[in-house]
């Protein structure tokens, strides 16, 4: 990609983010979530593939369908209530439609069938951006409304995307579209608590964020896509596999490490809320994607390929780990012993 083209889209991408989050006008809310989309899509098709052609062309129509019910949101809000402020909204019809336009550009059930198959289609660093820093401004937007929403359809939302984001991630090999179903299950995770403790959805979003961005730059130092590329890569970079497998199971919430951190306290305020059935459903579905996600930990350190190579196994990579990569392994899975620190500020 021509550098020029990359600051342009990357300065585009911060530019979108903050005007986003910063905003308190539906108008500039709206602008900076269309400069982020018309930011990504040449991210997206950078590589001139028919895979990632289809994948920007539903990127875009999912997120101009978004778009347009968030404007339509705010308008009709506006005309019943006469205020264009993000926090004022008060009547029920637009907070319907503002939730289901949030959840389109989240990738929430039952809105979440682009997620996948738009990753699957870009390369590993695009996908990065993607479950990461452009989940950033509809999070935010979500916070800022959360008062004003309805809480029944935020919890069978979430629900219904923690127990398909681990359903559908059983029987897939791609390790992109395994991602994929892993953000829509921690999407779940962070709405299911948005309108009783919004600081701690922040959290939530921050460390899924660290704990994937490691896996992400893992997978892609390794150029691995697929399990059966995963099987074999330990030959290549043996240390770099072992701290994936530890951020795979952070990302899974197993103690010791980061990754238990939200999920503990996300039980515990939806307990205080007296909403354990809640917890409890959540904590249970959570057990699906921990299948697949013990598989990928699995796969990358521990199996062989069945078949026997023909070609010289490397013992190492000649590149060097990049420092990002060993920063962003490191705090996604030696955090949790900050946690009382942590819970103090939330």
């Amino acid at each position: 990609m021509n550098p020029h083209a990359k600051l342009i889209t990357t300065l585009s991408l911060i530019m979108g983010t903050t005007t986003t989050i910063s905003s308190h006008h539906w108008a500039t809310a709206w602008v900076g979530l269309e400069i982020n989309t018309l930011a990504i899509i040449p991210l997206i098709s950078k590589s001139h593939h028919p895979r990632a052609i289809e994948a920007s062309i539903k990127y875009f129509l999912v997120q101009a369908t978004a778009s347009t019910l968030i404007l339509f949101s705010s308008m009709t809000n506006a005309w019943h209530t006469g205020q264009w402020d993000l926090t004022q909204m008060s009547h029920p019809a637009p907070c319907i439609l503002l939730t289901a336009a949030i959840a389109m550009k989240l990738g929430l059930v039952p809105f979440h069938f682009w997620f996948p198959e738009v990753l699957q289609g870009t390369s590993m660093t695009t996908a990065l951006l993607l479950s990461t820093i452009l989940k950033f401004p509809p999070i935010t937007i979500l916070l800022m409304t959360s008062q004003s929403l309805n809480p029944l359809f935020l919890t069978s939302m979430a629900i219904a995307s923690i127990s398909l984001g681990g359903w559908m991630g059983l029987n897939q090999t791609q390790i992109r579209k395994i991602l994929a179903f892993s953000s829509i299950s921690h999407l779940g995770w962070m709405i299911i608590i948005t309108i009783y403790n919004p600081k701690l959805t922040l959290l939530t979003f921050y460390l899924y964020a660290l704990t994937t961005t490691a896996i992400f730059l893992s997978l892609n130092t390794m150029k691995s896509t697929k399990l059966s590329t995963t099987m074999i890569s330990w030959t290549k970079t043996p240390l770099l596999n072992a701290t994936l497998m530890l951020a795979l199971l952070s990302l899974a919430g197993l103690p010791p490490f980061t990754g238990f951190m939200p999920k503990w306290f996300i039980i515990q305020e939806l307990t205080k809320q007296e909403l354990t059935s809640t917890a409890t459903i959540a904590a249970m579905l959570s057990l699906l994607g921990l299948f697949f996600y013990l598989r990928l930990a699995y796969y990358s350190t521990i199996t062989l390929p069945p078949n026997s190579t023909n070609h010289m196994k490397l013992w190492y990579i000649n590149k060097t780990t990049k420092s990002l990569v060993a920063i962003t392994t490191t705090l996604s899975t030696l955090l949790l012993p900050l946690s009382p620190l942590i819970f103090s500020t939330i």
